[in-house]
């Protein structure tokens, strides 16, 4: 099991979960299942709405989990992965500081994730 803490301002405070590490689910689904409103559009890698920041919590160090290549184009494009950064997250398996909810996978370890953005924006586009 892992604790997922949540930290955004559409939450009064921070709210902190459990998830099943490795169950392939993302942190975007482990969100909606506990009714906190991280901001989507795409849920595809794409657009970048639902960009977190993750902070690794406790004594082991991080388990690095792979970029998908249209989370490496996302990041890039809007400045929160450079060309250094990448470089180390596949070189040395270090987990970036940002990633994009969507695309992100829990692993067995306590995380904080920070989001911004305000409440009701989530939009499903499969309507």
């Amino acid at each position: 099991m892992a604790n997922v803490t949540f930290s955004g301002p559409t939450l009064d405070k921070n709210i902190t979960v459990y998830a099943v590490a490795g169950d392939n689910g993302t942190l975007l689904a482990v969100a909606k299942a506990n009714n906190i409103a991280i901001p989507f559009q795409c849920q595809d890698g794409e657009c970048g709405s639902c960009l977190i920041k993750v902070t690794h919590l406790g004594q082991n160090a991080p388990k690095a989990i792979h970029l998908t290549d249209k989370e490496k184009l996302t990041l890039s494009v809007n400045g929160k992965l450079t060309k250094d950064l990448l470089a180390k997250t596949e070189v040395e398996d270090m987990p970036p500081p940002y990633r994009l909810a969507c695309q992100y996978i829990v692993r067995d370890e306590d995380i904080l994730v920070e989001f911004s953005g305000e409440a009701g924006v989530e939009i499903d586009l499969r309507r």
